[in-house]
């Protein structure tokens, strides 16, 4: 990106004051956010949510694994499943959060819930808690592990490919904020 995405302006917000925003729309009871780079601008900019910041101390090995766990260490254990979702995808839509929610809550949890556009995998993912230890202990990726799960899996189809959308490139950036204007 070339730029420090996260609190990047988006709106009235920064880019992960809105993926919170949306989180609490959808009326996520417990909202975790794992900082490292720059973990104090991340707070910062999430003042006044409800979002609960935690560090990932090993943030630099630049692996999303290590930031998955230590969410997953974060959570209660009455938490029966937790919502992975990525801090450069402002554009994740309620209704969306809301469907994944509903599909594990169909499935009693049974299954790990992944939206999928057109046929291709996007966030925010459910993880049930029959797997965070797998992944607490997974030393690959988590990819390893929702491979080993995949019928276990169950494929969300939704409508809108907000699912796969994210900032990695300042052109990414912009097309989004064209998007956002009236």
């Amino acid at each position: 990106m070339g730029r420090f995405k996260l609190t990047l302006p988006w709106g009235e917000r920064t880019v992960v004051a809105q993926v919170v925003a949306t989180l609490e729309t959808a009326g996520l009871a417990e909202i975790v956010v794992v900082t490292g780079h720059r973990a104090d601008e991340v707070s910062a900019a999430l003042a006044g949510t409800s979002a609960r910041c935690v560090h990932n101390a090993g943030y630099a090995s630049g692996e999303m694994l290590g930031s998955i766990q230590t969410g997953l260490a974060a959570l209660g254990a009455g938490v029966e499943a937790a919502l992975l979702c990525l801090g450069d995808q402002p554009q994740m839509e309620v209704d969306t959060v809301r469907a994944v929610l509903a599909a594990g809550n169909a499935t009693g949890r049974g299954k790990i819930v992944i939206p999928s556009y057109q046929m291709r995998a996007g966030h925010p993912i459910l993880l049930p808690r029959w797997v965070w230890s797998e992944i607490l202990a997974c030393q690959g990726t988590l990819r390893d592990v929702m491979a080993a799960h995949r019928g276990q899996t169950e494929y969300l189809t939704v409508q809108t490919s907000s699912v796969l959308a994210d900032l990695d490139t300042p052109d990414d950036y912009a097309v989004e904020n064209v998007k956002r204007e009236p």
